[in-house]
């Protein structure tokens, strides 16, 4: 990475802690990524320099972990995937069931710090609203 880079994606990160933390405590990792939760969904923030003026953010969050790796829930979970505006989920399995994330990267440079702590609140939103309906058909199938 260039100095050039290092900068305009250390500068970018700043102004995302600074929107962030209108509403929630960041950590800043030592890598220089910012982690915070949104309820109960981790969620961490990158920034990357793809090409000379096309800086982009990307948010994941940890919407789901350890859920029975059911094939119907699989499948609620694409469908979700199909109505999303704000990111991409994933679905992976694991020994100890199926995880699922949300995912969301934009070319952020140029957007004021309001609109992007607006922006970066919808999709955290929208992976605590994805926790709560997937949770909640887990307690469906389980009977609790």
């Amino acid at each position: 990475m260039t100095e050039q880079e290092a900068m305009t994606t250390g500068d970018l990160l700043t102004k995302a802690r600074q929107a962030l933390e209108q509403f929630h405590d960041v950590r800043v990792d030592d890598d220089g990524a910012l982690s915070f939760r949104h309820v109960d969904v981790p969620c961490a923030v990158q920034a990357m320099q793809l090409a000379e003026g096309l800086t982009v953010l990307s948010l994941t969050c940890v919407v789901a972990w350890d859920l029975p790796d059911d094939p119907k829930l699989a499948v609620s979970a694409a469908e979700r995937a199909g109505q999303g505006l704000f990111g991409t989920l994933g679905v992976v399995h694991t020994d100890a069931g199926m995880d699922v994330t949300l995912r969301y990267a934009f070319p952020a440079d140029g957007i004021e710090p309001a609109a992007l702590g607006t922006l970066l609140m919808l999709v955290v939103s929208t992976a605590s609203q994805l926790r709560t309906e997937l949770l909640g058909e887990v307690g469906d199938q389980t009977g609790s």
